[in-house]
């Protein structure tokens, strides 16, 4: 909602504030069409020279991120430590009955039960995967930690590609609205026999060309590319908590402060207290046995 109503302030405060000048909006009206044709097809061709089909595919899906905001809600970063600790408990009780578990979470009782979070196969691969490790000795938390930093790095590193590709779209934007300018000019030189009225109208249009090109950068794609870098980045601090349980495990911690640690490691905005997570883990004790 929040990005709506910066979107209607930068369209009120500009447009608004150029009426109240005097200016007019006719003129803007009457070029867009073909300025919008000349430096928005542009900069859509240079995004597809840019970017393979998936990666075009998957900036423009990212636009939604901008009005949605982060996937992950407090709820949800309650749920997964809700998920480690049974996972954790299992490990330390039944290394066996965690077999079946980790080699099969979609018919995983635990895991099902936790739907809101192992919705990201990559969050379930990733658990999997390093429980997986532990019951084979692979148990040097060092090493692991190395492992599942360059894990999440990748991750991270995919999922902010939209943010560059839009960001590469918004530095280029102003140089295409040069190039719809010049060839304003260009037409407006080819006319140079015209009345003054004439050719101040066609210069007017032509400038809009530059004007359209700044705006598009620095009031709606440049912004974008950075809404979705935060929201981004806010998704990717719950992997973040995600490791710390997992690594405080291979330390041979209790499962509780396991737990514990990746509660006070969640940012403040979307960590449950201490008598939140104590209530929900104890329900999940009740609905494991």
């Amino acid at each position: 909602m929040i990005a709506i109503v910066g979107i209607i302030v930068i369209f009120a405060m500009v447009f608004g504030g150029y009426l109240l000048a005097g200016g007019k909006l006719a003129l803007i009206i009457k070029a867009l069409p073909f300025e919008m044709m000349m430096i928005g097809g542009a900069a859509l061709g240079a995004f597809l020279i840019s970017n393979d089909l998936s990666s075009a595919k998957h900036a423009l899906g990212s636009i939604k991120k901008v009005f949605s905001g982060a996937k992950w809600h407090k709820s949800d970063y309650q749920e997964m430590l809700c998920l480690l600790f049974e996972i954790v408990r299992l490990a330390r009780q039944n290394p066996v009955a965690l077999e079946e578990h980790i080699e099969n979470p979609g018919q995983s009782s635990i895991f099902t039960r936790y739907k809101g979070v192992t919705k990201d196969s990559n969050l379930v691969e990733i658990i999997c995967d390093t429980m997986r490790s532990a019951s084979m000795n692979y148990d040097d938390p060092h090493q692991v930690e190395e492992i599942l930093e360059k894990r999440i790095s990748s991750l991270t590193a995919h999922a902010q590609h939209s943010a560059h590709a839009l960001q590469g779209m918004a530095d280029g934007l102003p140089a295409l609205g040069i190039v719809a300018a010049v060839l304003g000019v260009i037409k407006t030189m080819g006319s140079i026999d015209q009345p003054p009225e004439v050719l101040g109208k066609m210069i007017g249009g032509a400038l809009v060309g530059t004007f359209l090109g700044v705006f598009l950068a620095y009031g709606l794609v440049g912004p974008f590319a950075s809404r979705i870098k935060s929201v981004v980045d806010e998704e990717m601090a719950l992997y973040g908590v995600l490791r710390d349980v997992l690594i405080a495990n291979l330390y041979k911690h209790s499962t509780n402060i396991c737990v514990e640690v990746g509660r006070q490691n969640i940012d403040p905005h979307h960590r449950p207290s201490f008598a939140e997570l104590e209530d929900a883990l104890k329900a999940a004790k009740q609905s494991s046995e």
